[in-house]
């Protein structure tokens, strides 16, 4: 089937308390291995693609490498989305690109002015045919990933209060909200977290009063949650043993990412996690074989890898799987 926008898809995720995966993509080993992923698993995807990746792969060959998965699953629900658009003009070329959504990220920005420019990326994705949906941010997240760049200590929780009236009038399909996840391997500092019996870091719960009360300001409205890599510890630790240098990385806890999924979060974002995993294998491949130089060897273990985790996190914590049907 064509590639699709998140409207059904959402619907059904809200009503059926389970989350969608966005995982982002930049180059044909992780459009594969996400997609293969979730067609084992029946289950609706999003692959999002970040201005840092448009300029690193070429938007062209993202579209057309996409493009070619829809073609590979074609009873697969897929969205292209882009990740952080920061401005009209981006959001404006990535739907004539053929993206099927997109995000306009002016959490940055003072509220009237992020109001304003989401408005009128709204209005130029819903009168484009076919219709893209529109996702735009309230609050902003702490950490670094591609072009997105907030110091800890400057980031800031959504307001609920203002939750209602950036809807209303901007026209948005979905909305970001800031409740303490963070962007990156490294989404705490050390002194924000507490250390459990075994010496491991620990970071501080989610701000599920905030999901909580902006779920009741606009009941029935699909949330999105960024920066919600769990950053696993095993692929830490096979890049630290291979000749990384990775010390005190961690993320948010799966636990708390599957209670966020049952409640209003229909979309949440995962993309440090495969590039720990691609990374991890790709490392232990060198150290392992040293003498190989084919990258479709060491290429392929990370896709491999990548894949693995996008299975875990589609059927253990997002609940997707099996969910490709009910989205189309």
């Amino acid at each position: 089937m064509p590639l699709v926008n998140t409207k059904k898809m959402f619907e059904a995720a809200y009503n059926g308390g389970y989350a969608i995966g966005a995982f982002n993509v930049n180059n044909m080993e992780i459009v594969q291995a996400i997609t293969e992923a979730a067609g084992e698993l029946n289950a609706p995807v999003i692959l999002q693609v970040s201005s840092g990746a448009r300029k690193y792969a070429n938007a062209k060959y993202l579209v057309h490498m996409v493009k070619a998965a829809c073609e590979n699953y074609p009873d697969l629900p897929i969205v292209l989305h882009l990740d952080h658009g920061d401005s009209f003009e981006l959001c404006k070329s990535c739907i004539d690109d053929g993206f099927t959504s997109v995000m306009i990220d002016c959490s940055s920005k003072p509220y009237e002015e992020n109001v304003a420019i989401t408005k009128k990326v709204v209005e130029y994705a819903h009168n484009h045919v076919p219709y893209v949906t529109v996702e735009a941010e309230l609050g902003t997240l702490a950490g670094v990933e591609d072009e997105v760049k907030v110091e800890f200590g400057k980031s800031s929780y959504t307001d609920p209060n203002q939750v209602e009236d950036f809807v209303k009038r901007t026209g948005v399909d979905s909305l970001a909200i800031a409740v303490g996840t963070s962007h990156g391997a490294y989404k705490f500092k050390a002194e924000q977290c507490t250390r459990n019996e075994k010496g491991i870091l620990v970071p501080p719960a989610l701000r599920f009063d905030i999901l909580k009360e902006v779920s009741k300001r606009i009941p029935g409205f699909p949330i999105v949650l960024h920066g919600s890599s769990s950053v696993p510890q095993e692929y830490v630790k096979i890049i630290n043993e291979n000749g990384g240098k990775m010390p005190d990385a961690i993320g948010i806890p799966e636990e708390q990412l599957r209670e966020a999924a049952t409640l209003s979060v229909c979309k949440i974002n995962i993309d440090s996690d495969l590039r720990l995993a691609m990374t991890a294998m790709i490392r232990k491949h060198f150290v392992e074989h040293p003498d190989h130089f084919d990258p479709r060897q060491y290429l392929g273990d990370g896709r491999a890898a990548v894949k693995e985790v996008v299975k875990h996190k589609i059927k253990d914590v997002l609940g997707c799987d099996g969910k490709a049907d009910i989205s189309k």
